[in-house]
């Protein structure tokens, strides 16, 4: 079948290879010429017949403004029994207001989330993907051109958003794993007794319950940067994690996990951490707990930089002339 491919960027691109591989003519646009096969989005729809329908165009551009930018471009530009398939990171509330969007024309909508990365132009594309039956029907060769060989890899979730929120779930999911291998990692490399944590990492890859695909490619990172010494201790969240941490509030479902990571995430871009520097202040008010201190312009703290500064007296403590004899654990 002839498919209509607007965004050709890292994914974008692969998934055009992929479709064309499994024999479909696939015509893609995109801002950047020297990836497009055509100038304009409206010589892409031209391209795929005309006036001919069902047409089938799949939208694989950033999430927010440029999809819904694009949505509204096709359609003015497809037919009555058309199908737009949203293929990016969207939020799946926007899904309902595309759906709308076009049902007004009678351009059907399918929403659906891709997981596969750079490594599904070869291994196939994870797909979810929500709405009419027989909207669905007009893009299979697609979804079955994408997915990977075997029995699993595609799903119809459900109705128009259900790609998109089991997607998104999937990548709170994702955030929660990583964050598990990760502290796991930190702790091994910490104590002095384990002598190479990569190898550790490595023998986990096979027979055990938590082998997967995120730990291969930890592994990876691993052999390609021992220690991660040229990584900045810093991480992004698309978004997904956020959508899905509101999602579980809004249905009064606990996700402690998922939460966390995506904290941890946050508390990432921070160098030095505002809130830690309040705990630091009230540990030394209520027991006089040693804190931090920066080195003053041209001289030392207590004659070494960075040192501990003397813990200050509780106030009760001061307040009677008392000494800083107070308990070590915090109340």
């Amino acid at each position: 079948m002839d498919l209509g491919l607007v965004g050709l960027g890292k994914m974008g691109g692969n998934m055009r290879e992929r479709i064309r591989r499994a024999g479909h003519t696939v015509v893609g646009f995109d801002r950047n010429p020297d990836v497009s096969d055509v100038d304009s989005i409206e010589s892409m729809v031209a391209a795929l017949g005309g006036d001919d329908s069902p047409k089938v165009v799949w939208v694989m551009v950033p999430a927010g403004g440029p999809t819904h930018d694009t949505i509204n471009q096709l359609a003015e530009l497809l037919s009555p029994g058309d199908v737009v398939v949203d293929g990016g990171n969207s939020r799946w509330t926007d899904d309902q207001v595309h759906a709308a969007l076009l049902a007004e024309k009678n351009i059907g909508y399918v929403d659906c989330g891709v997981s596969g990365g750079v490594w599904g132009l070869e291994n196939g594309y994870a797909l979810m993907y929500g709405g009419e039956a027989d909207d669905v029907e007009k893009v299979q060769p697609i979804f079955d051109a994408l997915r990977p060989e075997g029995e699993f890899g595609a799903v119809h979730a459900g109705k128009v958003g259900a790609g998109h929120f089991s997607k998104m779930v999937h990548n709170g999911i994702e955030y929660a794993i990583m964050q598990s291998y990760a502290e796991g990692w930190e702790l091994l490399e910490k104590v002095d007794m384990v002598d190479n944590v990569t190898e550790v990492f490595r023998s986990w890859r096979e027979g055990t319950v938590i082998r997967s695909w995120l730990l291969d490619l930890m592994v990876n990172a691993l052999d390609d940067d021992p220690g991660l010494a040229s990584i900045r201790g810093y991480a992004e969240d698309s978004g997904e994690g956020r959508w899905t941490v509101e999602a579980a509030i809004d249905n009064a479902v606990a996700v402690p996990a998922i939460t966390a990571a995506l904290f941890a995430r946050f508390v990432s871009r921070q160098d030095d951490s505002p809130a830690m520097k309040a705990i630091a202040a009230m540990r030394n008010q209520f027991g006089g707990h040693a804190v931090q201190t920066e080195a003053p312009a041209g001289g030392d703290v207590e004659g070494k930089q960075g040192s501990e500064q003397a813990p200050a007296q509780a106030p009760a403590a001061r307040e009677a002339g008392a000494g800083t004899g107070t308990e070590t654990g915090e109340s």
